[in-house]
């Protein structure tokens, strides 16, 4: 309900023109039937508004390689997007496999790579209900080929592959705008006896290196986007309320603080848009909302 009437007070505006097509009236309905035309960029707008600041929308495709060692196809599920993804997953982000939807095409990753045009990646953003996209592309190189020539009469006894990574983790700013949060180039080493195998160490070498570094330009961006939401709550009698309230609060999802100003007066630390931390005390059971705005709520204490 609280999503719904968010979305009724974006969506004044939109409509730009409209003309009624049918008309049926009763002693208690009235039906009506129109042809409106939408202005989509407001609408784009007005939706992205409600996409998660914790969510990451993750696309990095890579290159699988031939047994000649030529570059083939992409491959838009790999080793290093699970291992991406699982990590970001059990630090408690929401993130979006982008790959199984089929509705990105590498190439054009790659195009928006080499070119810095990104206006392909806000579309992405507001498609998944994402503030946060880690996109970029993994190139496979064979470095050195199983019975290669080592000199002195030796043959080389392993495949040597190399896994290339170009890529951008990036953000919007409160106007729309892109925001580079991290770029870069990495690159990760695979020895084994067969190809697929020398391929994998090389994509699990490379997430083993950027993992670390997404999950800490993530959470520094959340820890900045966090906003100061003063909660109100009216129905507390006594102390002890007053602290299974903050209880109550601390132990909701995404919450990072919560400071008491006085009985029944709190500001809460949280990165979303303020209609989820309503919605979060709502499905609690012991609160009711009266009211929320983007800095503030008050609910009553049902107890």
């Amino acid at each position: 309900m609280l999503v719904d009437e968010t979305i009724n007070r974006k969506i004044y505006g939109l409509i730009t023109s409209f003309s009624l097509l049918d008309y049926q009236g009763g002693d208690n309905v009235v039906a009506v039937k129109i042809n409106a035309c939408v202005e989509p960029a407001k609408a784009r707008d007005a939706v992205s508004d409600l996409a998660l600041n914790n969510a990451v929308a993750v696309f990095i495709p890579a290159r699988k390689i031939s047994p000649s060692g030529a570059a083939g196809d992409y491959q838009e599920s790999n080793l290093f997007s699970e291992e991406i993804i699982g990590d970001l997953a059990e630090r408690g982000y929401t993130v979006v496999d982008v790959a199984p939807t089929g509705e990105v095409d590498p190439r054009n990753i790659e195009t928006a790579l080499k070119s810095g045009n990104f206006r392909s990646l806000s579309n992405m953003m507001h498609q998944f209900l994402t503030n946060i996209l880690l996109i970029g592309n993994i190139d496979l190189i064979l470095t050195r080929k199983k019975g290669g020539d080592m000199g002195f009469g030796l043959n080389t006894p392993f495949h040597n592959i190399t896994a290339r990574l170009t890529y951008r983790l990036v953000t919007r700013d409160p106007s729309g705008r892109m925001v580079i949060l991290a770029a870069g180039t990495e690159q990760g080493k695979g020895l084994a006896g067969t190809m697929e195998d020398a391929a994998a160490k090389g994509l699990q070498n490379l997430s083993d290196k950027l993992k670390p570094v997404v999950a800490d330009k993530v959470g520094r961006h959340l820890k900045a986007a966090a906003k100061r939401v003063q909660v109100k709550v009216s129905g507390i009698k006594d102390l002890g309320e007053n602290f299974a309230v903050k209880e109550a609060l601390q132990n909701i999802a995404w919450v990072t603080g919560v400071e008491e100003k006085e009985l029944g007066s709190f500001v809460v630390t949280y990165p979303e848009n303020t209609i989820y931390l309503a919605n979060s005390i709502a499905q609690k059971g012991s609160f009711k909302i009266v009211n929320f705005s983007a800095n503030a709520i008050t609910i009553n204490y049902l107890k």
